[in-house]
């Protein structure tokens, strides 16, 4: 029996992503050189502000832990994704599985707030540059880092304690690959009610709230851009916004598609291809999206190279 726990099931087996045998090995490789662009890509956007004096603004302090959520994030379930597609029986105990589940919550709420920051970072540097400096002072960026973190960690503790109260029995085969909450309450022998009333109340919270806020700072930015005098000044702004923009609709549209339809409509094998989405592919576009059109980050990393050479 499971400690702190009335299940009589002491494990779980995650079907993952598909049952193919053929299809093990590549998508093994495929998720192996994610992961691996994933961690170069973010550990190295945190190097470089780190090391770049003239990286350490809001904006970029934003970006470090954003990039520190990434490395979190794809890490609590991605090693084992990847052990999954060379096992032939891919189980994972009832104390990981609630485990990995409290972890990917508490990083993807973090990231949902980590991106609204942002956000608000852009709506403040071009909408009242003259008070950015104020606005965004050290308090104030740290106090949103910690509300970040604040309400991830209330939203995972909410999730997974609802988790933990319900009974599982016999059934113990996971349609995913990796311990989702939607898949593991279909499990259990007991209702689940106030669970999906918490899936729904809590998703709605983390996704409607920061997707207004987000939603109202474009709103403004955009005005601001459209009554710039400079064609310059427009363009660097469209240029600065445009990378968060397309952060923000992958990982929001596919978190939206996963967690706020009427369960009678959701089908698992397309939530497992959403789930890839939030968990494997924006992970691995943040820094390439923050770097590869960036000027600040193109410089601070020719800067390094050459530091290095000498």
């Amino acid at each position: 029996m499971a400690s702190g726990n009335s299940s009589l099931v002491t494990e779980f087996i995650l079907v993952g992503l598909t049952d193919q045998p053929d299809l093990q090995l590549p998508l093994f490789v495929l998720f192996l050189t994610m992961y691996i662009i994933t961690l170069m890509g973010n550990l190295g956007l945190i190097t470089l502000i780190g090391l770049n004096p003239h990286l350490h603004t809001p904006m970029y302090f934003f970006l470090f832990n954003l990039s520190f959520i990434d490395i979190c994030y794809s890490s609590v379930f991605t090693p084992k994704m990847l052990m999954n597609f060379l096992s032939k029986k891919n189980i994972i105990s009832y104390q990981g599985c609630m485990t990995q589940f409290f972890f990917f919550c508490f990083f993807a709420i973090s990231e949902c707030y980590m991106l609204t920051s942002m956000a608000y970072d852009r709506y403040v540097a071009i909408c009242n540059p003259l008070l950015y400096n104020i606005a965004m002072s050290p308090k104030v960026c740290f106090n949103l880092i910690f509300g970040s973190y604040l309400m991830a960690f209330s939203g995972a503790m909410a999730h997974t304690g609802c988790l933990l109260r319900l009974t599982f029995c016999d059934a113990n085969i996971i349609n995913h690959y990796f311990c989702d909450i939607l898949p593991v309450l279909q499990l259990s022998c007991t209702s689940t009610y106030v669970n999906e009333l918490v899936v729904f109340i809590v998703g709605s919270i983390n996704i409607f709230v920061p997707s207004v806020t987000i939603f109202f700072s474009y709103a403004f930015i955009l005005y601001s851009i459209l009554h710039m005098n400079s064609n310059e000044g427009r363009s660097k702004a469209f240029r600065t916004c445009s990378s968060h923009i397309a952060a923000i609709s992958l990982f929001f549209g596919s978190f939206s598609f996963m967690y706020l339809q009427p369960s009678s409509s959701r089908f698992m094998n397309e939530g497992k291809i959403s789930s890839v989405f939030y968990t494997n592919v924006v992970p691995m576009m943040n820094p390439l999206l923050y770097s590869l059109r960036n000027k600040d980050v193109k410089l601070a990393m020719s800067q390094t190279l050459i530091r290095r050479k000498f």
